[in-house]
């Protein structure tokens, strides 16, 4: 049976703390980007207006999307907003696991697969202009998945949707896939040999979405960027992590004294 007719098995993945990497200017944050170039309030409300008249996300939020309708994005859990616009701001070109009308959750079980991804993906933009002179920062995402996933690992039929340079397979399978209700596909990182990365095709099952570290990449002159955790997004995350466990110890505090109000 061939590659083109044949699915790939099945496979039970329940991992913790998979990571996502996205670029810091589109974590959320408590200001917005369009604040510190508005010249006064009204300005700032028709800067918002044209934000979210050609936002992709709102606009799948309102049921406009070709590629995801509004009953399968997620709203009213935390980084609900970074979950949807993972599926909705796809690359015109697509990615390695889905077209260009439909994005999907990518993520990696290696903190350094996940790096090696971007580097790569960064390098060729790059390459593209012939000029390595950049610094950027990404804020990782930490997401837990327990679903059975279509596996790549070991499956020498699909090795073609692994091709380092062309996402023509790979896409024609994803396709197949999730048309059959597939939740997504677990496969061998190309970036980064040993590495293991999982595309989630269902916004619903990226669950318990965190903030993670930051790192910068800096091209100074050649291919190879130099890649160090930003330290001041991870005092950030560090307050973050305060934040959370002080709202978690205060929910407890509360269930408690409502099952002994004498204490």
């Amino acid at each position: 049976m061939s590659a083109g007719a044949a699915l790939p098995r099945t496979t039970l993945v329940r991992r913790f703390d998979t990571v996502r990497l996205i670029p810091s200017r589109f974590a959320p944050r408590e200001d917005s980007v369009l604040a510190g170039i508005a010249v006064d309030d009204a300005h700032l409300a028709d800067l918002f207006d044209l934000d979210n008249a050609t936002n992709e996300r709102l606009r799948a939020e309102r049921g406009l999307s070709p590629g995801i309708g509004v009953d399968e994005l997620v709203f009213g859990v935390p980084n609900w907003r970074i979950v949807n616009a993972a599926f909705v701001h796809a690359r015109p070109e697509g990615s390695r696991f889905n077209g260009p009308d439909r994005g999907a959750w990518y993520c990696a079980f290696e903190i350094e697969s996940a790096l090696a991804e971007i580097g790569f993906h960064k390098t060729v933009e790059y390459e593209e202009i012939g000029r390595f002179d950049d610094s950027v920062t990404y804020e990782a995402f930490l997401a837990d998945f327990t679903h059975e996933f279509h596996d790549l690992r070991d499956d020498p039929r699909f090795a073609r949707c692994l091709d380092p340079a062309s996402y023509v397979a790979s896409q024609r399978l994803a396709e197949r896939l999730l048309e059959r209700g597939s939740i997504g596909i677990v496969y061998p990182s190309v970036r980064r040999a040993g590495g293991t990365n999982l595309a989630c095709f269902r916004p619903a099952v990226v669950g318990n979405v965190r903030r993670g570290e930051a790192w910068r990449f800096t091209w100074s002159g050649s291919r190879e960027p130099v890649i160090e955790p930003e330290p001041e997004r991870g005092r950030e995350h560090e307050r973050e992590r305060g934040r959370e466990g002080l709202a978690a110890a205060r929910r407890t505090a509360r269930r408690s004294s409502a099952q002994d109000p004498g204490r």
